[in-house]
Formats: C-alpha cells, sequence, structure tokens
C-alpha cells in the first residue's frame, strides 16, 4: 500500500491524519472516546492505549490531562500516532511493540483498547490493513489477549475500556475479564448496519451460527472493568 495522505473526520478540536493502511476512527473509536471522556482523567494519571491505529484516542486523553503511553505492532501506525499528536500538541510516548509487552514493568489507572474484532474467514495471520480487523474465526484472537494482559498492567482501582462487536461474545469477555477478578460492566452500546466486511462474510457467519438469516444489524459495546 501507498502511503496517500488522507484526512478523516476528528472529534471538535482534534485534527487527524490517517494515511492509507492504518485504521481511521469510526463508530467504535467514538464510543470509547464516549466512555473515556466519562472517568475523569485527573491531570498525571498513567493512560494506555493499546493498538492505537491513528492515536486519535491518546490524543484525547492526554488532552484530558492524562500522562499517556500509545502502543501498536504497526510501524506505519506509530508513526501516524506521533504524527496526530504533534499536529494536536500534545505529549504522546508512542512504543512499537505488542500489546503490553511494550510496556513491561509498567502500571496505568487507564487502559484503553480497541482490538480488531472481525471474525475471519480463517485462522492465518491478517496482513496489511487486514489486520486491524480480522480476528481468527471467532473473532476473539486479540479480544481474549487484551483480557488475559491488562490485569497485569493495571493498578489498583485501574479501569480497563474494551470496545468490540456482539459477533464476538459480550459474556464470553464479561466471563473472562470478572474471572480475572475485576469488576465488569458495558456501558456504551450501538447498533449499525453491517458494513462492507461483514456483509462479505455473511455466509460463513452463519454457517458458523454466529449470525442468523435475518441478522442486518451489528451492536457494538465498551465494556468498563476494573481493579479492586
Amino acid at each position: 500500500m501507498t502511503a496517500d495522505r488522507t484526512t478523516t473526520a476528528a472529534p471538535p478540536g482534534l485534527r487527524c491524519w490517517v494515511p492509507r493502511g492504518v485504521y481511521r476512527p469510526q463508530t467504535d473509536s467514538q464510543l470509547l472516546r464516549r466512555a473515556l471522556r466519562r472517568e475523569g482523567i485527573v491531570r498525571g494519571s498513567d493512560v494506555l492505549d493499546l493498538g492505537t491505529g491513528s492515536g486519535l484516542l491518546a490524543v484525547e486523553a492526554a488532552r484530558l490531562g492524562g500522562r499517556v503511553t500509545a502502543v501498536d505492532i504497526s510501524w506505519r501506525a506509530v508513526l501516524t500516532a506521533r504524527c496526530n499528536a504533534v499536529l494536536n500538541g500534545q505529549s504522546v510516548r508512542v512504543r512499537h511493540g505488542d500489546l503490553t509487552s511494550a510496556v513491561r514493568g509498567h502500571r496505568f489507572d487507564l487502559v484503553i483498547a480497541n482490538p480488531p474484532y472481525v471474525p475471519a474467514p480463517d485462522d492465518r495471520p491478517p496482513r496489511g490493513i487486514a489486520r486491524a480487523w480480522d480476528a481468527g474465526r471467532d473473532g476473539r484472537l486479540l479480544v481474549d489477549r487484551v483480557c488475559d494482559a491488562v490485569p497485569q498492567v493495571l493498578r489498583s482501582a485501574g479501569t480497563l475500556l474494551l470496545v468490540h462487536s456482539h459477533l464476538c461474545g459480550i459474556e464470553r469477555t464479561l466471563d473472562r475479564l470478572a474471572g480475572a477478578g475485576l469488576r465488569t460492566d458495558v456501558v456504551e452500546r450501538a447498533r449499525l448496519p453491517f458494513g462492507p466486511v461483514l456483509r462479505s462474510r455473511l455466509g460463513r457467519l452463519r454457517e458458523r451460527g454466529m449470525a442468523t438469516t435475518g441478522d442486518v444489524m451489528e451492536e457494538l459495546v465498551v465494556i468498563r472493568a476494573e481493579q479492586p
């Protein structure tokens, strides 16, 4: 892919530059932003953005007063997040790495994550921009890893905000986080028509029992999980 300069809609007061090959903020990003703003970040709170993509949510957390670390496995996303921090006059430490492996030895007051959650045709590692949404046959390849890793980097009373689709199992995520000792709740919901990728996979999803013949809408949620 080429890194043609493209822009995307950003919340009021923020600027966002997104090249090809980097996930553009969409409805799931907006849901996570709403939940983030309700957390009441105080100046100096340590915030971790896992899979930062464009870095827009990391920038928002910094604007709210957080001391923000953003992580992505894509070098293109790392560079994009750094650019968007500069564009918005915010200080964000952006690291290249695989989830929490990039922040070993550090703990955070708040972790936000918008991982890939779209069920894929198979379990082969996705390539290119598909890494931003493909997440194995059940859509939980990254969701489960976030659920397992984040409790180890949360401070006492620290919080995780995690967004994903109903297709990969809201209750499974709640149960997995509760099993790690976190208190859980769903704090945001939105319903929207299936996008092009999901529409192209509806046949396979129905075969797997993940969608019915009449399904035309996807539900997105933000799960809030708090460390005791």
